[in-house]
């Protein structure tokens, strides 16, 4: 699979410092987004710790397959799947840790969505209501749960889906990274064929923009940088009460075909890290 990857944050148009914290490491083809919360900055403590601690336990285990994994994990999944759930629980260890440690930091958390290209599978990690998308054939599958109060009501028949975007609940939160000691990580695996588009993305993009201009922005510009860009533009015209973090991901079997990224100077931007929330 040929894969090419950009990333935006943005501080939006209500909030004075960014939470959001992202990377994309394209040799890998790992890409990582969290949104932290708690406030005094310690949201982009949260959201930062969570984050890099993923990216340098999967590098670790490059190395060393032996590293231990944390958390339980099913004997069907790939390798790259444990090792994105064993990192999300890792992940919270430290955030949980730091906010005991440090009085300033008591209730900071923040969510976590991963996804791992290997060939044709995707793994997810996954805990909070940022989310991972997939587009193909026109058609735009959210590929994780929300796990907020509103979903949970939503799922449970309490509220409808309309409902559930005007209630004023919808950044409660039922599972988050160092919340608690231990954490539920959802991790799953699906495959991804030529011409899929993935994305990854705070909640300050889908509270902004409904899926259908979602679907037609990954549609209608074929660059995955000017992708997220435009998306991050639409959500703040319609408000930016967030911070706001796209990352688009474009599947191909060929070095050479249907997305742009052979054009001078997008090869160079695709390989590079993308960092938010204070870096």
């Amino acid at each position: 699979m040929q894969i090419v990857s950009g990333g935006v944050t943005d501080v939006g148009r209500v909030r004075t410092n960014n939470e959001d914290y992202f990377r994309i490491v394209a040799p890998l083809h790992l890409f990582v987004l969290s949104d932290g919360m708690g406030g005094e900055a310690h949201g982009e403590v949260a959201s930062a710790l969570a984050v890099e601690t993923l990216v340098n336990h999967c590098l670790e285990a490059l190395d060393n397959p032996a590293v231990t994994l944390y958390g339980e994990q099913e004997a069907a999944w790939s390798e790259k799947t444990k090792r994105l759930s064993s990192a999300a629980h890792l992940a919270n260890k430290k955030i949980f840790d730091s906010a005991q440690e440090h009085a300033e930091q008591h209730g900071m958390g923040a969510t976590l969505t991963a996804t791992w290209i290997e060939g044709s599978r995707l793994s997810i990690a996954h805990v909070g209501d940022s989310r991972a998308y997939l587009l193909r054939s026109g058609t735009l599958q959210q590929l994780t749960s929300d796990h907020s109060l509103v979903a949970e009501q939503v799922r449970q028949g309490i509220l409808s889906a309309a409902e559930a975007e005007e209630s004023q609940m919808q950044s409660v939160l039922m599972r988050a990274l160092g919340s608690q000691a231990e954490v539920e990580v959802d991790a799953e695996e699906h495959m991804v064929m030529a011409r899929d588009i993935l994305l990854l993305c705070s909640d300050g993009l889908t509270r902004m923009v409904i899926e259908p201009e979602i679907a037609g922005t990954l549609q209608s510009e074929p660059d995955a940088t000017k992708a997220a860009q435009k998306l991050v533009d639409l959500a703040n015209d319609r408000g930016g009460s967030d911070n706001i973090t796209v990352i688009v991901v474009r599947i191909g079997a060929e070095s050479k075909g249907w997305f742009s990224w052979l054009r001078p100077g997008a090869r160079k931007h695709a390989a590079g890290n993308g960092t938010a929330g204070g870096r």
